[in-house]
């Protein structure tokens, strides 16, 4: 498996400084937040779109997707929804990214038939904007549809290519579905893996890996067992948490720690 930090970890930080992050302490790959906030976002004039990718292609390092935040179960018109989707579509083409990360975000008082049918509406009309790309959209395990088997419910009737599933650990773990089940039911979809660790489900502040309660050791062995060999990102939610450490000085032995579990499980 390859090993890539999301930068909502480092929030608006230079991607020259973020590419030598990565260099400096052995990642592959690196998720970029697609949001006003950063230097990188559906917004950005080509002239920089050509100089950023040339900036990981420079570095060596890959761009592994962009963190995108368009809800596709959200209530509401369809057209909204599907032009963010594809301005992060483009974003991502330009770039060379393969992955889009979207949300489900459903309203929690509609039915959630409903809630299901608008996302695979609205995911099935964008696949064909992905394929036509090259770039993949990702539906995460969050808010309204945090497991593995609430997301398969949206994915499984968009029966698409261009459409899979991002894992995130903490939600799955806070929805209390276990690695095996969550990877049983994305299996056929798994675009890639986040993962994080917390103090607790009370108290969801980012921590280093392996210091925490999330199990990460459980799901590299799920993947491992099943020869899966895609990415691991981790995602420190340090946007969200002023007084969480650092991410930069984390980075080390944050990377010691998925190869510890990486060599364990193999």
């Amino acid at each position: 498996m390859k090993l890539a930090f999301s930068t909502l970890g480092v929030p608006g930080l230079p991607v020259p400084e973020v590419l030598a992050l990565a260099t400096a302490h052995g990642y592959h790959g690196v998720e970029l937040r697609a949001h006003p906030e950063e230097p990188v976002h559906p917004g950005l004039a080509p002239a920089r779109r050509a100089e950023t990718a040339a900036l990981f292609r420079d570095a060596g390092v890959e761009l592994l997707g962009l963190a995108g935040y368009a809800r596709v179960a959200a209530p509401g018109d369809d057209a909204p929804v599907l032009a963010e989707i594809r301005d992060l579509l483009r974003l991502a083409h330009d770039l060379g990214a393969p992955f889009v990360r979207v949300f489900p975000g459903a309203d929690p008082e509609r039915p959630r038939e409903e809630s299901d049918a608008i996302a695979a509406r609205r995911l099935g009309t964008a696949a064909e904007d992905a394929a036509a790309l090259g770039v993949r959209i990702l539906l995460e395990t969050h808010d309204s549809h945090r497991t593995g088997a609430d997301a398969i419910r949206i994915l499984g009737p968009v029966g698409h290519r261009q459409v899979g599933a991002l894992w995130d650990v903490m939600h799955t773990w806070l929805g209390g579905e276990q690695p095996s089940d969550t990877y049983a039911a994305l299996a056929p979809h798994l675009g890639y893996v986040q993962v994080k660790d917390i103090a607790s489900a009370e108290d969801p502040t980012p921590l280093p890996l392996g210091t925490g309660v999330l199990p990460l050791t459980e799901c590299v062995d799920v993947l491992s067992r099943h020869h899966w060999d895609g990415w691991l990102c981790w995602e420190y939610e340090k946007r969200w948490y002023e007084g969480a450490a650092p991410l930069p000085g984390l980075l080390g032995a944050g990377r010691e720690h998925l190869l510890r579990v990486l060599g364990e499980a193999a």
